[in-house]
């Protein structure tokens, strides 16, 4: 029973690890898909971490103010939102799309946006 359980943490452990590197490859091929001359890229963290690095020409546009800026999306040809982890980008994504703006994409963490960028 004991070895079981061992057997099922370490699968779960290695879905996560290929959910989030799947993720990654598959935001990296979308972000170089689109044309880099239109992109905003959004970075929705909050002030003092997008201070200590992120993407160039970046905007900040942390995830709890989405909602109330639905307006600086408008417009924008190809969206990416990215953050630390691709948790608040997911959540950004989410928030976009049921305020009608589709050309949206989840870049995950800002390290995977700014190697999709080279």
């Amino acid at each position: 029973m004991k070895n079981i359980l061992v057997y099922i943490a370490i699968g779960l452990i290695v879905l996560l690890f290929l959910r989030k590197f799947w993720m990654n490859y598959e935001a990296k091929k979308r972000i170089q898909s689109l044309d880099k001359e239109k992109l905003f890229l959004v970075d929705v963290r909050e002030p003092d971490e997008f201070k200590s690095g992120s993407v160039p020409n970046a905007v900040n546009i942390p995830l709890g103010t989405i909602s109330s800026r639905i307006n600086d999306f408008k417009n924008k040809e190809n969206i990416v939102v990215f953050c630390r982890s691709g948790n608040r980008s997911g959540m950004a994504t989410s928030v976009l799309k049921q305020n009608g703006i589709e050309n949206v994409t989840n870049g995950g963490t800002w390290q995977n946006v700014a190697e999709s960028l080279k």
